[in-house]
């Protein structure tokens, strides 16, 4: 067996925004849910400033200061939302390029892979059954296990659950909120120019590289071989 070529045993993904384009449904259903108590609809791009973050937290980030409080009932409105679109023939978050190819090559003996992220688990599950990725991964962490990013609780979580430790560890995400919370762990992150915050911000976060395609990525962790940690 060829060893792998740069020191990251456990390599672990964000979701949406890495491995799944989400946008559409995300800025849709929180436009449903903004129309429902009568505010008027985020931007998208402010909306996609928010993916990542567990829901309650997205919502309260775009609310007006005065209705905080009400974070947790829109965002029970955008769930209903979200699981309207779910019932759509038509529904479909498709997987970035590369994605497929990118797993395989990642299948080695001496690599664990994860997936962190702010969706809870059963929307995780739902996307992971519907593209068939679930058997690439060793830990699944979700909103439903702790905090949300840039906090790092549930990264370390999963670095325990499989044996890992921050130097064996690479992050790859698309927000800041990602790359801050493998830096807040003590890990390596990588970042994507494909996703919903610009590469100026996961540079400004500690992202170490940020690569432009999924065929990139191999190579982005050999650079960081040498890179102070």
């Amino acid at each position: 067996m060829t060893p792998i070529p740069f020191r990251h045993r456990f390599i672990v993904f964000d979701l949406d925004g890495t491995l799944v384009d989400s946008q559409h449904t995300i800025v849709h259903c929180m436009g449903e849910a903004f129309d429902a108590v009568g505010l008027e609809r985020p931007g998208a791009g402010a909306v996609r400033g928010i993916i990542g973050l567990t829901l309650e937290v997205a919502v309260a980030e775009l609310l007006p200061p005065e209705m905080q409080g009400d974070a947790p009932r829109v965002a029970g409105l955008y769930r209903e939302a979200f699981h309207a679109r779910l019932g759509r023939p038509d529904h479909d978050d498709p997987l970035f390029d590369g994605v497929r190819e990118t797993l395989a090559a990642l299948d080695h003996p001496e690599l664990l892979l994860g997936i962190v992220t702010g969706k809870n688990r059963r929307g995780l599950l739902r996307v992971l059954d519907h593209h068939g990725l679930q058997h690439h991964f060793a830990t699944l962490k979700t909103a439903d296990d702790g905090p949300s990013k840039p906090h790092p609780q549930i990264l370390q979580m999963a670095m325990v659950e499989v044996g890992a430790e921050p130097q064996d560890t690479v992050m790859i995400g698309d927000t800041a909120f990602d790359i801050e919370m493998a830096r807040a762990a003590g890990c390596d992150a990588i970042g994507v120019d494909w996703g919903y915050h610009h590469r100026d911000q996961l540079y400004a976060a500690g992202a170490g590289v940020v690569i432009d395609r999924f065929d990139e990525l191999e190579g982005a962790m050999t650079r960081l071989e040498g890179s102070p940690r």
